[in-house]
């Protein structure tokens, strides 16, 4: 199948962001974002409100992402979507969707898995940032995932180790919470880390057999650390808080970087690639960096509007997908708890 002029439009509904991208031949046109604000009143993602969220929000997100790429929908040579993992309400939303437009349009419906498009991320062409070589290992880092995948090319990827309770997205949520700082907690906690001492309190790493993560304990340990503390001075939170943030910090990204050294040294790969929101945190981006002085490691985090649950991202894998003539029927359903 040549590639001369491919359009495909990439649908993301997961979670609570409603997005719509356009692709041609690999290079993004339009990556068109709706975020719900509603949910940070509930300090977490509130699924019935996401998915009432995303009906309202689908039309107008595809529209506009066709109208910023400069095409019309019929120059789409496919529609892609996310399948899954995700919330099933919004899941389906997004679905439902992508089979209308598909038949509408008689062109292929491309189903994607959220997880592999945060992986394939890095493969949109984009100036100035370099696509990973297989093999390599790929950290996917968010809200609701912590996975480490051996990537061996587009479509053979294996999970080789991931979290057995809560993401490190949640780990920088609950902990921000217990601070009393707003939802998401993640780049209030990297700020604030960034005019702190790592080493100002000391938390004890989980011990996890293993390429697998934990991060319900250091939660737990985090939790009891700030109760006695306050106890002992009511103030020792705003007194401290760039300290604490920067100590949790340095705990999640050793954690990462642990089991990332220790994935390298098994599989004997060096590249490492990282996707999911949280890779936009700067402590992981340096200890990345580092990493490639110490541990002779050539790494890969692809440009930031692609790292957190976007479009473009789904539109890639729909792209190359498309490539290799693959397409499903319209009986196809959502699935929330998708495997890689």
């Amino acid at each position: 199948m040549s590639s001369q002029n491919i359009y495909i439009l990439g649908i993301e509904s997961s979670c609570d962001d409603t997005a719509a991208a356009i692709i041609h031949n690999g290079k993004i046109l339009s990556n068109v974002i709706a975020s719900q604000k509603i949910h940070e009143e509930y300090g977490g993602v509130v699924p019935e409100l996401a998915s009432r969220a995303h009906q309202q929000n689908i039309v107008p997100v595809v529209d506009q992402a066709l109208k910023k790429a400069g095409i019309t929908k019929d120059q789409l040579h496919a529609i892609a979507f996310t399948r899954g993992p995700g919330l099933m309400g919004s899941l389906l939303v997004g679905t439902s969707f992508a089979k209308s437009l598909a038949y509408g349009l008689n062109v292929p419906l491309i189903d994607v898995n959220h997880m592999q498009a945060h992986i394939l991320a890095h493969f949109i062409d984009e100036e100035g940032f370099n696509k990973p070589t297989f093999p390599f290992l790929a950290m996917t880092i968010s809200g609701g995932h912590t996975q480490i995948v051996e990537v061996k090319n587009y479509f053979d990827m294996t999970v080789i180790g991931e979290t057995i309770d809560d993401a490190v997205g949640e780990a920088y949520d609950k902990s921000g919470k217990i601070l009393g700082l707003g939802y998401p907690a993640g780049p209030e906690i990297d700020k604030r880390a960034q005019e702190g001492n790592p080493k100002a309190f000391k938390f004890s790493k989980p011990k996890v057999d293993g390429l697998n993560f934990s991060f319900s304990g250091l939660k737990t340990a985090i939790l009891y650390f700030i109760q006695r503390e306050v106890k002992a001075n009511p103030n020792f939170i705003e007194e401290n808080l760039n300290d604490v943030c920067a100590s949790i910090q340095y705990t999640i990204i050793g954690i990462l970087i642990d089991k990332l050294k220790q994935a390298s040294k098994q599989t004997g790969i060096k590249q490492i690639a990282i996707g999911g929101g949280v890779s936009a945190n700067s402590g992981i981006r340096k200890a990345l960096k580092d990493g490639e002085q110490k541990f002779g490691w050539t790494t890969y985090v692809p440009k930031f509007e692609f790292t957190t649950d976007n479009a473009g991202m789904i539109a890639i894998v729909g792209y190359l997908k498309y490539l290799e003539g693959y397409s499903v029927e319209q009986s196809v359903t959502a699935s929330a708890r998708l495997k890689i």
